[in-house]
């Protein structure tokens, strides 16, 4: 593959600002400040071509997978050499990991979790298979279907963090660009998110709000979490804004806005808490703050629906809402075999409340980047148990956001994509995997062009006496070598999402070191 010249630096994240990094925020400041802005920023922001033509309203939502997600028991290989070298690496003593092959009817009698009480893996039907067949998880029948069936999921396979595009010979060179600290959790995650070499302080989601923030009226409303504080929404302008799964945090009052049923104490306690007796810096910063949370707060309350709405939940006979009894927001338990409320599905709830609010206007944005995670993922030991019942939660979400999505009229302004912090390896330590790196992710909406791969799936898969012969597998535990860099990932969606060519190499600063004809992965329309 054809490269540029090495770039390992981060020009967007450097401490001298580029022109359009000012421009940028030149632009959000305008939209602070309102209209006692100087004339000079409302014109700034007004000259923003990418918030000029985003008259519509789109959102990329993050999902992901905390603790580095199985990706070979997730997106499997099953062509005769792959599911031998396969079975041969994971049906390992005190106790397989290794799946069985589609077709394979499930054993009710065997024990809860493992491969014969789940039965085979399940076939999907690639249309760039060149030949060779997949299948997925044996508990990921919705995800099944909205790829074989309703064309609205992609896969990408063997992606991961890059600098550059690396080959299993430079890896092995000490002075080849590749992410620091590979296999560790906090690095890689912060590698994930970030788009760039560990240590970013901003997030390639948060970059992304960044140049399209001026086409909102309300900017706090434009990057979202419901999983807590994340590398991935944080830009260089743009704050993120955390949510709970019941909607906007308050700050110390109830719905009526009170403490202890009393308005006054409730007036008062705003009062103090946006409100500065001196002019120290830290103080005013705090209050901004808060008076930034209680005013998004108050817009928010007005602007969300119910959750038994039922475009996104069940309504409740007695007219009480409860999130844990509502039946689109439970799985079935591999393990005890009882339907369980999913956490994971509630954020996503929580953000297809949001995105109704989103495009019917009433929360003053036409781009938003969301964050929601599970975790869980770090399956060291006792995998069959754990990994089964983390596909089941992970398909029943993904499953309820796209049924949500559809009520909603949605599904195309609305793209998804699962990450983690790497893949693992390939090799069983008895009854779980180690870590890894490159791994298969799902992409999911209307816009996808889904029912087929994106990059490159490894090459038929080798047993641990030849890893190191093999261009997929690092090492003597085959942990999978990416070929696609999250960076890659990341630029074909800011290109649906609106961001222009500049601002992409802006957002991600080491697509530059990839050909161009891969910078664009194609999996969006």
């Amino acid at each position: 593959m054809k490269t540029s010249k090495i770039i390992t630096s981060s020009p967007a994240l450097s401490s001298g600002a580029s022109r359009r990094v000012f421009l940028r925020q030149a632009s959000a400041l305008s939209l602070i400040a309102g209209a006692g802005a100087p004339l000079a920023l409302n014109l700034l922001a007004a000259g923003s071509a990418a918030a000029q033509s985003a008259t519509d309203y789109r959102a990329v939502v993050c999902l992901f997978m905390l603790g580095g997600n199985d990706s070979y028991n997730t997106v499997l290989p099953t062509d005769n050499a792959s599911w031998a070298a396969y079975t041969a690496t994971r049906d390992q003593a005190p106790e397989s990991i290794a799946l069985l092959a589609p077709g394979t009817r499930a054993d009710l009698s065997a024990g809860p979790g493992s491969p014969a009480r789940l039965g085979g893996v399940l076939p999907i039907m690639p249309s760039n298979a060149r030949g060779r067949t997949y299948a997925l998880h044996p508990l990921l029948g919705s995800l099944q279907t909205l790829f074989n069936t309703h064309k609205r999921l992609a896969i990408l396979p063997s992606i991961g963090p890059l600098i550059i595009p690396t080959t299993t010979a430079q890896y092995l060179q000490p002075n080849y660009p590749k992410p620091r600290r590979l296999f560790s959790h906090n690095d890689q995650q912060i590698s994930s998110m970030g788009g760039v070499s560990e240590g970013s302080l901003t997030g390639w989601g948060g970059r992304m709000a960044d140049a399209l923030v001026a086409g909102n009226s309300r900017a706090v409303f434009t990057a979202i979490s419901v999983a807590g504080n994340q590398t991935w929404l944080s830009g260089e302008t743009v704050r993120q804004y955390q949510v709970g799964v019941d909607g906007a945090v308050r700050l110390g009052v109830d719905m009526g806005n009170s403490v202890y049923g009393s308005a006054v104490l409730g007036s008062a306690l705003h009062r103090i808490a946006t409100s500065t007796r001196s002019g120290h810096a830290f103080e005013a910063d705090l209050a901004g703050v808060a008076q930034r949370s209680i005013d998004a707060e108050l817009a928010l309350r007005s602007a969300l629906r119910s959750p038994s709405d039922p475009q996104f939940g069940t309504p409740a006979a007695s007219g009480v809402y409860v999130a844990a009894a509502d039946p689109k927001l439970q799985y079935l338990d591999p393990i005890n075999g009882n339907m369980e409320f999913n956490p994971l599905a509630q954020q996503l709830q929580m953000v297809a409340r949001l995105v109704q609010a989103g495009m019917a206007g009433t929360t003053g944005v036409r781009r938003q980047v969301f964050f929601v995670s599970m975790g869980g993922f770090d399956t060291h030991s006792n995998q069959n148990i754990a990994h089964s019942a983390l596909m089941a939660r992970l398909d029943q979400a993904m499953g309820y956001f796209d049924t949500a999505l559809g009520a909603l009229n949605a599904r195309d302004q609305v793209t998804t994509f699962t990450g983690s912090d790497f893949g693992r390896a390939f090799t069983s330590n008895g009854d779980g995997t180690d870590h890894g790196w490159g791994g298969h992710q799902f992409v999911m909406g209307g816009a996808v062009q889904g029912g087929a791969l994106y990059g490159k799936f490894p090459d038929a898969y080798a047993t641990s006496a030849n890893f190191r012969n093999h261009p997929d597998h690092l090492g003597s535990n085959g942990a999978l070598l990416p070929t696609t860099s999250v960076s890659q990932q990341g630029a074909t969606l800011a290109r649906w999402f609106g961001l222009s060519e500049a601002q992409i190499r802006d957002t991600f600063p080491d697509l530059v070191n990839f050909d161009a004809s891969v910078r664009n992965l194609g999996f969006m329309a």
